[in-house]
């Protein structure tokens, strides 16, 4: 069965940290863009983040460049979120997400395919 699982959320007072980690089960993530997306109450799903195969490539949103950091490690089979100076406003649920391709397909929700039921982050004092 394919699953993404992520994992890393919680409460975190404002300017903190987090990293949040996207797992693979039942096949392997090397061939596949990743992306990470969030969705607040009452609004859209937006991307956030995402990662080619191989590594070299990313694209970021403008509301975290500078701050939020994706990796990955494919021996582990899992992508990286590394979130720092958090603020209020990245309070949401995180996704992480399969692309269609091998490449990043920067925030287009249609071009990813297999999706994680998400994990909570809080920033809040």
């Amino acid at each position: 069965q394919l699953q993404l699982v992520e994992s890393g959320g919680g409460l975190v007072q404002p300017g903190g940290s987090l990293r949040l980690s996207c797992e693979a089960s039942g096949f392997t993530l090397d061939s596949y863009g990743i992306g990470w997306f969030r969705q607040a109450p009452g609004k859209e799903r937006e991307g956030v983040s995402c990662i080619s195969s191989s590594g070299a490539s990313t694209f970021y949103a403008d509301s975290v460049k500078g701050r939020f950091t994706i990796f990955r490690d494919n021996a582990k089979n899992t992508v990286y979120l590394q979130m720092n100076s958090l603020k209020p406003e990245d309070t949401a649920v995180y996704y992480c997400a399969t692309d269609k391709y091998y490449y990043c397909s920067g925030p287009k929700l249609y071009e990813y395919a297999y999706w994680g039921q998400g994990t909570q982050v809080t920033v809040s004092s």
